[in-house]
């Protein structure tokens, strides 16, 4: 499906708004854990701290 002059329009639109939802919770729970999450960014893993630091993941899973 496409909108006029708005580009492709997703069929489940909730999905990417439940991703997102997803993702804001994790960070949330990260937080007050005091813990980091894992996701992909630029193709590659990396861990997120709650400080907002970003490192990347090596090749066996450590930082």
């Amino acid at each position: 499906m496409l909108e006029q002059n708005n580009g492709p329009k997703r069929k489940y639109e909730w999905l990417s708004k439940w991703a997102k939802m997803t993702g804001d919770r994790a960070r949330i729970d990260a937080k007050a854990n005091n813990t980091y999450i894992v996701y992909e960014k630029e193709g590659k893993l990396v861990k997120e701290f709650p400080n907002g630091d970003i490192v990347p993941l090596n090749e066996n899973g450590e930082s």
